[in-house]
């Protein structure tokens, strides 16, 4: 008979298996294809790095069309981040924590500028908030407000085309968070607004964090709603990516030079976000 204190010798590993390493061979017809698609997408990246000129960066970089455009960008990218911020947490908290007739529809609808080619998305602004536009005449009418060809358009078609972003990752990050948080608040006197404000912004901080982080690298690259609803005036709605459009038919080194900048932003981006969509389960 076995007693209590033999037991051990037949308890089960509490650690679980260990995770198998993956094979060092892989298969010809599958080692091939990886490795040319690999290629393919490191030339070009490669190319311009090769091609850059190294010695004159720092002139480049410090011309006034160029500091024009880079510091166009960098306040219009956070600031349409910031309209997303604000617009689109509470969007992201109603799609994932009310239930209400056509959500469906209407996710399918914000997630819509994500796929929109960005030169329709910008047609689409120009007719809804342009001076004839369905909402932009009476804007103009009312308030004296245009946006087409203006700093505050190219805010306006950043933020269309980067919202989606902020709305996916923080809706995600709330159908992950245990709703009985806010449950519990409510039960204890607090308001739905303030179980909102001091438990669940906190629980969906890194999703909010990774979401703002994506929108604002996306508005930082827009180029096609920009250019479409804003124009392409030099200090007013000149942005990096128009920048070096219009250096590459005038100026090579000028747009390699902007270039390099907005592929160093994408690498600090994915290097942000590394430990939260890039490290294995």
């Amino acid at each position: 008979m076995t007693s209590l204190g033999d037991t051990g010798a037949a308890a089960p590993r509490t650690g679980g298996p260990r995770r198998r390493r993956a094979s060092a061979r892989a298969p010809l017809p599958l080692l091939l294809p990886g490795v040319l698609a690999l290629v393919f997408l490191m030339l070009p990246l490669v190319a311009l790095l090769v091609r850059a000129p190294w010695r004159g960066l720092p002139a480049q970089l410090t011309s006034p069309q160029v500091w024009q455009a880079l510091q166009l960008s960098l306040i219009s990218a956070t600031a349409a981040t910031a309209v997303s911020l604000v617009l689109g947490v509470p969007l992201a908290w109603l799609l994932a924590r009310t239930d209400f007739p056509g959500r469906g529809l209407v996710r399918a609808l914000v997630t819509l500028p994500l796929v929109l080619p960005p030169v329709v998305g910008g047609v689409a602004l120009l007719l809804a908030l342009g001076r004839n536009g369905v909402v932009g005449q009476w804007l103009d009418s009312w308030f004296g407000i245009t946006l087409p060809f203006t700093t505050a358009g190219v805010v306006v078609a950043e933020a269309f085309v980067a919202m989606p972003f902020l709305v996916i990752s923080v809706e995600g990050a709330l159908r992950a968070a245990d709703p009985r948080y806010e449950e519990a608040a409510t039960t204890l006197g607090a308001s739905r607004f303030t179980a909102f404000r001091r438990v669940t912004l906190p629980l969906v901080a890194p999703g909010i964090a990774a979401g703002a982080v994506l929108a604002w690298a996306r508005a930082l690259g827009e180029f096609g709603a920009t250019i479409t609803f804003a124009g392409n005036f030099p200090g007013r709605t000149q942005t990096m990516p128009l920048a070096v459009y219009l250096a590459l038919q005038n100026d090579p080194e000028a747009a390699i030079s902007l270039s390099l900048v907005l592929l160093t932003v994408s690498i600090a981006v994915l290097a942000g976000l590394r430990d939260r969509w890039m490290t294995p389960s």
